[in-house]
């Protein structure tokens, strides 16, 4: 650790995930929030947290497992399997931008419409996909995570918002899932067997029971979060790379 980065981290420590009022679980489509940090999102909804999610895009065309759907029937489908999930969790009813699935949208009417969400909800901490991993191609979750990225740095301007349409918000931290750069391990403990009963019980267009995509799915899960469990000396857990207000510009030591 570089001397710089080491006083930035004494100076101004990261800031513990559960410690606020408000979040805000952005996925790119119905059943990302959950695969991607779903017991979090338990853990805190039982805790009495207030606990939103918004869910940008209509996963229209991930119907291998349901060929008998037209596209409009499947994003249907998946909207009300998103509502029960979210129920599971403890979340709030769900917001929808139903943006077509597939980047078959303008990537700035995504990022207006994430901003005017953020100004609507007024989160503390915004959690989204992680687009800077490499390994990533899905162009949604690039786009979700850039949007999501950028409104969380600009939200308290009162003077940007506004050109969004949006009314500004206090966000003060920004959690990325999916990522490859974690920097925060938080312990799931009771939580995890929320999330598994969210997307298998729920989401069982993409993963129906006992097909191979539910059982690899399943697996990869456990053990990702005995992983990191063990990394934050729990039963199991979930990494984030966080970013507070600090570290959302012109600070490279941020990483």
């Amino acid at each position: 650790m570089s001397l710089t980065k080491a006083a930035l981290h004494f100076a101004v420590p990261l800031p513990k995930l559960e410690s606020f009022k408000r979040y805000l679980f952005i996925g790119p489509h119905p059943d990302d929030i959950e695969i991607g940090a779903g017991a979090l999102a338990a853990k805190l909804a039982a805790a009495g947290k207030e606990v939103f999610f918004l869910i940008c895009l209509d996963g229209r065309f991930g119907g291998g497992n349901r060929p008998d759907l037209s596209p409009d029937e499947l994003a249907a489908l998946r909207k009300a399997e998103a509502r029960a999930s979210a129920a599971r969790l403890g979340a709030r009813e769900p917001v929808f931008l139903d943006l077509c699935d597939g980047g078959f949208y303008e990537y700035d009417e995504l990022e207006r419409s994430v901003a005017r969400a953020v100004g609507e909800i007024g989160p503390d901490v915004i959690f989204a996909p992680d687009p800077s991993v490499e390994s990533e191609c899905h162009k949604d979750h690039l786009n979700v995570g850039r949007a999501a990225k950028t409104v969380a740095c600009f939200a308290p301007y009162g003077g940007i918002m506004d050109r969004y349409g949006a009314k500004a918000a206090d966000v003060k931290a920004l959690a990325l899932y999916f990522t490859a750069r974690p920097n925060r391990f938080v312990s799931t403990a009771g939580c995890f067997e929320k999330q598994l009963d969210a997307i298998f019980g729920c989401h069982e267009s993409q993963f129906p029971e006992a097909s191979s995509a539910a059982s690899s799915l399943k697996l990869y899960l456990t053990l990702r979060a005995r992983e990191h469990g063990l990394l934050c000396f729990s039963r199991s857990g979930e990494a984030y790379r966080v970013l507070d207000a600090t570290r959302m510009h012109c600070l490279p030591e941020g990483e």
